[in-house]
């Protein structure tokens, strides 16, 4: 199959890269408004090189069309390419708005193709493992989770796309936050209550956000917080999972967050501290490759993938709702 990239970014650029390592799919077009990192692109995995997105979008060779551009364009763009009926993969958060994002779910369920969510983080092996874990009943009955997502940015971080607020439509919540949503919802489902805060602590940005907090529960009491922070001067991952029989508790994702590990503490029936089991992720990351082989896979034979648009929808709707609350509990 043929993929066009629109968005020559660093995330455009690795997955260039990982659809010229797959068999099944050839890099035919990129499209970036700055020519030159299209060009550097193609140059490298080839495809022809355009400083128009609607090449791309529109090009009658191309089966599926990933859309890595700045929030403002991502459903935009995207809608064109599946209303030309082709398969899409948009990065997160999928859209600013709810709206936005289900436009183009419902015009990929009218014109049949597939939309997917890069959702990356869900193919970390560490998280893969926990899953499995959890969903075969390791830890018992899942009570709560607890999460951390941040960094602290790098100088002029202030003058970047994911600054602005009408390129972006949110902050730190939209851009790391999400993909906490995204994968609490994965381990516990929708979320009936929402209770946030956001503030801007340290970076210039207002009205967005450099932090954000949330207390999320669902329908059967199961509580997810939430602190996703552009002001963790350390890079930090950590996702913890309790159930009724122990927890397993993920940190890192390699590189500058650490060495991806999970730890798997099941209960002693006595008092005590419980008995733990370590294991650790050190290799590189595969997560994207993962992710890119499981939607080529759906879009070929028709199987199941993670991330679908749908989820998308439903985590920044999410999302959204932590910001309303926000917005309340300030006045």
């Amino acid at each position: 199959m043929n993929v066009g990239i629109v968005g020559a970014g660093l995330i455009g650029a690795r997955r260039a890269e990982i659809i010229h390592r797959t068999s099944e799919t050839t890099l035919r077009a990129v499209a970036d408004i700055d020519l030159a990192k299209a060009q550097a692109i193609t140059h490298q995995f080839g495809g022809e090189a355009t400083a128009r997105w609607e090449e791309v979008a529109y090009h009658p060779d191309i089966q599926i069309v990933i859309v890595a551009t700045p929030n403002h364009l991502l459903s935009q763009v995207a809608l064109a390419a599946v209303e030309k009926g082709k398969h899409v993969l948009i990065e997160k958060p999928m859209g600013r708005t709810p709206d936005e994002v289900q436009a183009v779910v419902e015009a990929a369920k009218k014109r049949s193709v597939l939309v997917k969510g890069g959702f990356n983080h869900r193919y970390h092996p560490a998280i893969q493992r926990a899953w499995k874990l959890a969903s075969e009943g390791a830890i018992g009955t899942l009570l709560f989770i607890r999460s951390r997502y941040g960094h602290g940015g790098r100088p002029g971080y202030e003058q970047e796309w994911r600054c602005k607020p009408e390129t972006a439509g949110g902050g730190e919540l939209l851009d790391q936050g999400i993909h906490l949503i995204d994968l609490a919802r994965w381990f516990l489902g929708n979320f009936e209550e929402v209770r946030g805060f956001t503030c801007t602590g340290f970076w210039p940005i207002a009205p967005l956000e450099d932090n954000a907090f949330a207390l999320l529960r669902t329908r059967q009491g199961q509580v997810f917080s939430l602190h996703s922070s552009w002001t963790q001067w350390k890079n930090l991952f950590s996702f913890e999972i309790y159930g009724r029989e122990g927890s397993l508790t993920i940190e890192g994702l390699g590189g500058s967050y650490g060495m991806e590990r999970l730890i798997w503490a099941r209960r002693r029936t006595a008092a005590g501290p419980p008995e733990e089991k370590e294991e650790l992720f050190p290799g590189p990351d595969r997560s994207w490759e993962l992710e890119w082989n499981e939607f080529v896979n759906a879009v070929l034979k028709g199987g199941p993938f993670l991330g679908t648009g749908e989820d998308g929808l439903a985590a920044i709707r999410t999302a959204c709702t932590i910001y309303e609350a926000s917005q309340v509990n300030k006045k």
